[in-house]
């Protein structure tokens, strides 16, 4: 492919550009708030560690006494990541979000811990009837990730300075 041909033309809208509905304001979520908006959906992404570089997988969730737990299958890399670490586990970041792609507005949440492998049967089997896989394939491993950094933002439309008493 040409690289010049996959340049946006001249004056064409961009994707994720501004222009579609106005600036935007962000405000800090608190960790409570961050954590119940993680708990409202149920896809995100799981960051971890494979090979000494960054990788990334889409999975689905649940969050279970303040934790977040995903099923993953033998041979998986995060499974295999978590069975490499130490009794305390393996730093992972989780990431969801809800932004709507029209109005660029929502939020967005980042947490850090440590991910380990749930091990007690009677756990495993809790949670393989709450939380079924997306895609085809047995996922009869859990991972527990204890968020110990919990950011997150909400992204709004930024008020006209007319809305705000502000003059020019």
């Amino acid at each position: 492919m040409n690289y010049m041909s996959s340049r946006p033309r001249a004056g064409a809208p961009r994707a994720g550009g501004a222009g579609t509905a106005g600036p935007r304001h962000s405000t800090p979520l608190h960790r409570a708030e961050a954590l119940r908006l993680l708990g409202s959906v149920s896809l995100g992404r799981i960051v971890f560690t494979q090979d000494a570089l960054p990788a990334i997988r889409p999975v689905n969730h649940l969050l279970d006494r303040g934790e977040i737990i995903i099923r993953t299958q033998e041979g998986a890399a995060v499974a295999a990541a978590t069975r490499q670490a130490d009794m305390e586990g393996v730093v992972v970041a989780y990431e969801v979000d809800t932004i709507d792609p029209v109005t660029h507005v929502g939020w967005s949440v980042v947490v850090t811990g440590y991910c380990r492998p749930v091990t007690d049967p009677r756990d495993l089997a809790y949670y393989w009837e709450l939380l079924h896989p997306w895609t085809e394939g047995q996922r009869e491993h859990a991972l527990r990730i204890r968020p110990d950094l919990v950011t997150g933002l909400r992204i709004t439309a930024a008020l006209p300075a007319s809305a705000t008493g502000s003059r020019p």
